[in-house]
């Protein structure tokens, strides 16, 4: 099963986010947010919060029923796109303006687990 976060208009340049990305991409969650919470990058924390809403999402998508610690979360796929500028001017010498290009990006965050789940029970748990 799967859960999806996204993260709109995050007011910081998608070179800069891609590069933590790489960092946790095709990682379990556990060890992605280790690795996000001691990385010492901006973008790591926009990227911690969005794991663990993904994380949330799959709970509540699985309506409460199976645990975090039961399956083997990881992250399925972690797109970082280029979102909108906001144009600023600056002053310049001799009456002149130089602009200023903001950046930000658009971040979709899949998460899967490897132990499929089937409503009630894990396919691979045995009832005793």
């Amino acid at each position: 099963m799967e859960a999806v976060a996204k993260l709109r208009n995050c007011p910081l340049s998608a070179r800069k986010m891609r590069l933590v990305a790489d960092l946790v991409r095709g990682k379990k969650v556990e060890d992605a947010v280790n690795i996000l919470r001691y990385t010492n990058k901006e973008a790591a924390g926009w990227l911690e919060k969005l794991v663990l809403s993904a994380v949330t999402n799959w709970e509540n998508k699985t309506e409460g029923q199976q645990d975090v610690d039961e399956h083997d979360l990881f992250i399925k796929k972690l797109m970082v796109d280029d979102a909108g500028h906001i144009k600023r001017i600056r002053p310049a010498p001799q009456g002149r303006a130089h602009r200023i290009r903001k950046h930000s990006n658009h971040v979709t965050l899949v998460i899967e687990n490897r132990i499929p789940f089937d409503g009630e029970n894990a396919v691979g748990d045995e009832e005793e």
